[in-house]
């Protein structure tokens, strides 16, 4: 009995992420309140958690609660070949993605056009404006990188980051606040993200190839501390 209740409660939270009822970075009710709604134990509520955990939907920080992380592409023909899951798979696409966003953004800063730069300054205002709004954030953090891709001017590189889609981006809850955990520039939240952008920009406006790769650089390894919630 509690095995099936613990299924059914895992089916209708991942609904709810997969449709975006629950979007991207947005806190999972309580354990009290799914307790309550579906007439479930504690131990049932746990065990869902974990099992969204493991499919990469639900990422839970101490003290913090429980958050919703982007859904997985659907699975088609294309590459990846599998969708990333688990928060080790999506260390494993962030080390993928320096190497390859490193030298699309170093490629930027050499072939980028004025209508390069204005899509990606236009992608970094929306993004700092998407406060309150998790799929917004998402969806301009995306185009801004995908911006970068396109500025490189290799056709093969822009494929591969639209195979990756939005999906790529990993939104802990803690970036969603434009003043970030410890406020604008201390490191979290989109404030931080919002900064370490406007590098990438900077030095690609710049021309300076190595600088852009510096800075997108950072910038991932940024994304990786706050996969990990430091």
């Amino acid at each position: 009995m509690t095995a099936h209740r613990t299924a059914d409660l895992v089916a209708a939270l991942r609904r709810r992420i997969v449709d975006g009822e629950i979007a991207p970075g947005e806190k999972l009710p309580s354990e009290n309140q799914l307790i309550a709604a579906h007439g479930v134990s504690r131990t049932v509520v746990r065990e869902a958690v974990t099992r969204l955990q493991a499919e990469g939907l639900v990422r839970t920080r101490r003290g913090a609660g429980s958050f919703a992380l982007t859904p997985p592409a659907e699975q088609g023909s294309g590459w990846p070949a599998r969708p990333v899951r688990t928060v080790a798979e999506r260390r494993a696409l962030l080390e993928l993605r320096t190497g390859l966003e490193s030298e699309a953004a170093s490629l930027a800063a050499v072939r980028r056009t004025a209508a390069d730069l204005a899509a990606m300054g236009d992608a970094l205002a929306r993004f700092e404006d998407s406060a309150g709004a998790p799929a917004a954030a998402l969806e301009h953090d995306f185009a801004f990188h995908r911006a970068v891709a396109e500025a490189a001017g290799n056709p093969l590189l822009l494929e591969l980051i639209d195979a990756l889609g939005p999906a790529m981006i990993a939104m802990p809850r803690h970036r969603l606040d434009p003043a970030g955990a410890d406020g604008a520039g201390g490191g979290r939240g989109s404030g931080a993200v919002g900064h370490e952008h406007a590098a990438v920009l900077t030095a690609i406006t710049a021309g300076d190839a190595q600088a852009a790769a510096a800075a997108m650089r950072t910038h991932l390894a940024g994304s990786r501390r706050r996969l990990d919630g430091k």
